[in-house]
């Protein structure tokens, strides 16, 4: 295995660049783009479409969005919004909103870790409604469609004791949602899109799977209710600085003894750490109100 093949990216696009890259032909996967100008917003969808495309790519079948702004990470109001206005649009394509849905927000990562705080502190953000409308009976009207909005932050196995999917499971099975949402932090592979980038997708998501712990999957299989997965890259594999570093002083080499010569330089325990910028604090509490912003205006009809 090649170094460059171990680093880790819970981004479908990136994924499909690697195939790109060694000029492998990619069936049953499709790539569509669209690039808006004016508003430096770049959206890539990836659909797999079969079950070879989905053994190349080792992701489920699906959709899967991806969102790149490169002003995302700074604190421009304006600029956020308009992301979450794509996300919500994104949403409504995924999900039929256009009746009454019960939806369970699920805020998946440690919150005492910064970089993997990203989901909780997104449901801390959402207008849950669950309760009022159980309180009050609220019915919607023609104008106004209202969503049962309610909201999870299971912490991670180390915390309870018990693994995430366990957790949620019970949530589902009590409350009984049309619709689960995950929301995590994931891993990159380029350092460009770490904290620049929204992946959406409608194959549920994997606790844990960017830094490699491999747990039960939050899907439609397992929950027996449709997951979408959002996610955005807030740490980068450490050995992707090193190899992309020395990647620019070995051009002058061939490709392959560039491979070879990375793979020697690259020491294994690289591929197990982890690396975040160093205004991740600010970072990830605009990325989490952009996130729930656009929750908020999918189901609020915003």
């Amino acid at each position: 295995m090649s170094g460059s093949s171990r680093i880790r990216t819970d981004l479908a696009l990136e994924a499909t660049e690697s195939f790109a890259q060694s000029n492998t032909e990619l069936r049953g996967v499709e790539v569509k783009e669209q690039y808006d100008e004016e508003r430096d917003i770049r959206t890539t969808v990836v659909k797999i479409t079969t079950e070879n495309g989905a053994k190349a790519m080792g992701r489920p079948q699906g959709n899967y969005i991806t969102i790149e702004a490169p002003n995302l990470s700074a604190s421009d109001e304006d600029y956020h919004r308009e992301i979450s206005e794509e996300i919500a649009r994104h949403l409504r394509k995924l999900v039929n909103l256009k009746r009454e849905t019960s939806v369970l927000v699920v805020g998946l990562g440690n919150q005492a870790i910064t970089a993997d705080a990203l989901g909780p502190h997104v449901v801390d953000n959402l207008r849950m409604t669950r309760h009022i409308i159980r309180e009050y009976g609220l019915k919607s009207t023609e104008k106004e469609i209202l969503h049962r909005v309610s909201g999870l932050a299971p912490g991670v196995m180390a915390q309870t004791g018990m693994e995430t999917s366990e957790i949620v499971m019970g949530v589902v099975a009590e409350t009984k949602p049309d619709l689960v949402i995950a929301v995590d932090a994931l891993a990159a592979r380029s350092i460009r899109r770490l904290n620049r980038t929204v992946q959406i997708t409608d194959t549920g998501i994997h606790p844990g799977s960017g830094v490699g712990n491999h747990r039960i999957g939050l899907t439609e299989e397992y929950l027996q209710v449709k997951v979408i997965g959002i996610g955005v890259p807030t740490v980068v594999d450490a050995a992707t600085i090193v190899h992309d570093s020395m990647e620019h002083l070995l051009d002058a080499l061939e490709e392959q003894e560039q491979k070879e010569f990375l793979e020697e330089m690259i020491a294994p325990n690289l591929y197990s750490m982890f690396v975040t910028p160093k205004d991740v604090d600010e970072t990830v509490k605009y990325l989490s109100f952009t996130i729930s912003e656009g929750l908020n205006m999918a189901f609020s009809g915003v």
